[in-house]
């Protein structure tokens, strides 16, 4: 007798719960007071994404991607962006080859974007040309060299940081870019008791190492199945409504007519649809909720959305105008 659909959805849901708890209970014995920061970048694995990572030096942001890739089982690579890298630097490229026999030929070089988790450590350094050879990577998960495409490895995911205390010397990501980031992720300072359990831990003569927990095929099983997961007419007109208040030209908010330049497009409410499904499932829950939607706003479209001058001549913030859109769907 063959098994109720929705009775093997909810196995599904049950088991991957089970698994997330135990990632995210290896994760906490590694990076101290970021629970948040940590959810939401497992969020962005699941749903197939990419993440910003913002926050001053020392947060612990290399150690977290670091981790993910450990807990996740990926194979993770590190790149650290500079002014002088470029694009086959990360892509890699083309070098000629002589056979025994005299022949010549070209074969192609792995750069260090063909990997499943790839850490571009303090991207805004690097130049808008290597920044655009990374942004059709993070799109369209192949690489064009010499006019022959080459496929990345599945799952492939870009977790980039950027210091937003340094700006000297940097090039700022361009809005095509940034919106190929599922969620932008503001990381701060840890509180009082997880900064002396961090003290504790991390200046000892043994250290917490992070095992993995999933493997590759896991988790683009655990993606396919926060596609499966349903999502009601409540949730979908809750981040349709949240959406489109935020585009100037159609917005009932007079903060957002008055000063937001340009607001999120379709993709901000794909990137919605799918991280309200993942943050249902990493609670054990069978459907998101309004809730969800509240939760993953302001991650989600404050690098969707830009200010114009009389909003930073009046001291008007990003975070502002997501509180007034909040508003409309709450």
């Amino acid at each position: 007798m063959s098994q109720d659909p929705t009775s093997k959805v909810v196995g599904e849901v049950e088991s991957l719960n089970s698994r997330l708890a135990e990632a995210r209970e290896v994760i906490a014995r590694v990076i101290f007071g970021q629970a948040k920061v940590v959810d939401d970048s497992i969020i962005t694995l699941l749903a197939g994404g990419h993440a910003l990572l913002i926050g001053v030096p020392g947060l612990a942001k290399t150690r977290l991607v670091q981790t993910l890739g450990t807990v996740f089982g990926l194979d993770a690579k590190r790149v650290q962006f500079t002014p002088d890298l470029m694009p086959a630097d990360i892509l890699g490229s083309e070098v000629l080859e002589e056979a025994e026999s005299g022949s010549r030929s070209f074969r192609f070089i792995n750069g260090p974007v063909f990997c499943q988790l790839l850490m571009a450590d303090e991207i805004n350094r690097a130049s808008p040309r290597t920044q655009s050879a990374l942004l059709q990577a993070m799109q369209e998960h192949k690489v064009s060299i010499a006019g022959q495409y080459h496929d990345l490895p599945q799952p492939f995911h870009v977790l980039a940081t950027q210091n937003p205390l340094e700006q000297e010397g940097t090039y700022p990501l361009p809005e095509a870019q940034l919106d190929r980031f599922l969620m932008q992720i503001d990381v701060d300072y840890p509180d009082l008791e997880a900064e002396r359990h961090m003290l504790l831990a991390t200046t000892g003569a043994e250290e917490d190492k992070p095992v993995a927990v999933f493997d590759a095929a896991e988790l683009i099983a655990a993606q396919q199945l926060v596609r499966r997961v349903p999502v009601g007419e409540s949730v979908v007109s809750a981040i349709l409504t949240l959406v489109r208040a935020g585009r100037p030209a159609e917005s009932p908010l007079e903060i957002v007519r008055r000063h937001v330049a340009w607001g999120p497009g379709p993709r901000a409410a794909q990137a919605l649809m799918l991280a309200v499904r993942a943050r249902a499932l990493i609670d054990g829950r069978l459907a998101p909720s309004v809730e969800d939607v509240a939760a993953l706003a302001r991650p989600i479209l404050q690098h969707r959305m830009a200010l114009g001058f009389a909003a930073r001549a009046e001291g008007v913030r990003i975070t502002d105008v997501i509180e007034a859109l909040l508003a409309t769907v709450r």
